[in-house]
């Protein structure tokens, strides 16, 4: 056995084989048969499971100097259990280090081009390839399982109206979406809530299909869709939701992202804040390296606060929270079901993307699952007002949303 086989047994028990060049095989647990089995390419491939943190793991199945074999579900609970016992032996590895690199990116980040170039990185694959593993109306963000037993297209339809009735949205009342995605929020607003709406986007391709999905529904009166940035829209607004973008202002920008939404809200207006925070109180990325893969692969500058800094940021940006809700629960069971869909239409999804592209989707659903199943990562609705109001506008209790029961 080679040194660095031996070393790397020592460390860890995992349901992993790992299989060099096609020919030894090295078990790194105790196992009947492996749930994942790994190829090893190259000297790459080796350098990775050396020092196997998320990234570099990533990393290597992405650029293909490995090759993996198994279960979604089980090759990210590997990779993790490899990642948490390097991480061990580390001793603190280089957390403070990483800290201060995220730091200095942000000080130079989230100009207007770079937002957009982001933006485009991300959602402008291909609507076809969202299609296939999203709901029929393609919600892309964490849905709302009121019983934990509805489908997906049910829960993301909950979803909506879950804000749209927290926010109290009234016929004839102007709406505006922040990152409207392909526009089904602001669709059903005005269909079943009668409200006049505003979405934006900075997604090219998102914003074609949001125009031809509303004037397919004949509510061209009623909704209009924007390829535009938050800081260029001029209001009022009697609502507002921002539902998965704040994670994209990055955290030095929040005091004015919230203010701008204060400056849009009308008089008496209520806005909804829907979006993924960190845990880590220091607004650190994910552990072992998870949140370095994402950054480079799928979500180029974006950022994640924990909940304290979005409720200080909010408060400095001139607005009071009304109402807290953490969805963790709901986003972890969402992003299960994208990933079983996902790994449903492997084939098809192949066809539309190359292989890297499909490498970086399959590990990503299910590595941010397995973050917001263990507490890595949450997701909060904050619903809030301008500050400085009396209370008197503030309903008595959260019946108005939950209904009298």
């Amino acid at each position: 056995m080679s040194p660095w086989a031996e070393r790397l047994r020592q460390r860890v028990n995992v349901p992993l084989l790992v299989r060099w060049q096609g020919g030894r095989a090295l078990p790194l647990g105790q196992f009947d048969q492996p749930r994942v089995t790994m190829d090893v390419r190259d000297a790459s491939g080796v350098a990775a499971l050396l020092s196997p943190s998320l990234d570099h793991l990533g990393r290597a199945y992405v650029e293909g100097h490995v090759d993996i074999d198994g279960k979604a579900q089980d090759i990210i609970d590997v990779a993790w259990r490899l990642a948490e016992a390097d991480a061990h032996q580390q001793a603190g590895g280089s957390g403070w280090l990483g800290r201060m690199a995220h730091r200095v990116a942000d000080a130079v980040s989230h100009t207007r081009a770079q937002d957009s170039a982001a933006i485009q990185h991300h959602y402008d694959v291909s609507n076809a390839f969202y299609a296939e593993w999203l709901d029929p109306g393609m919600v892309y963000s964490c849905a709302y399982f009121e019983h934990g037993d509805e489908t997906l297209a049910e829960a993301q339809q909950k979803k909506i109206d879950h804000i749209l009735t927290k926010l109290r949205l009234q016929p004839g009342q102007t709406l505006l979406d922040i990152g409207c995605g392909w526009g089904a929020l602001v669709l059903r607003a005005a269909s079943q809530f009668g409200a006049r709406c505003v979405g934006i986007t900075l997604s090219q391709k998102q914003f074609e299909l949001a125009t031809e999905r509303v004037r397919a529904a004949g509510l061209q009166d009623r909704v209009e869709i924007r390829l535009q940035d938050y800081r260029d829209v001029q209001g009022p607004f009697d609502r507002v939701s921002s539902v998965g973008m704040f994670e994209h202002v990055g955290l030095k920008n929040l005091s004015a992202y919230f203010r701008i939404i204060h400056d849009l809200l009308a008089p008496g207006g209520w806005a909804l804040n829907h979006g993924i925070t960190s845990t880590d109180p220091q607004n650190g990325a994910t552990s072992y390296g998870g949140g370095d893969f994402i950054d480079r692969y799928v979500f180029p500058n974006g950022e994640l606060a924990h909940i304290g800094t979005v409720l200080t940021t909010l408060q400095e940006g001139g607005l009071e929270a009304v109402d807290i809700e953490n969805l963790r629960r709901h986003y972890a069971r969402t992003l299960q079901c994208w990933s079983d869909a996902f790994e449903a239409k492997t084939e098809r999804l192949k066809q539309l993307v190359d292989e890297k592209t499909w490498r970086i989707w399959r590990v990503y659903l299910v590595g941010c699952q397995w973050a917001f199943e263990h507490d890595e990562i949450a997701l909060y609705q904050i619903l809030c007002r301008r500050a400085g109001q009396t209370p008197d506008g503030l309903p008595w209790s959260r019946r108005w949303v939950y209904g009298a029961a």
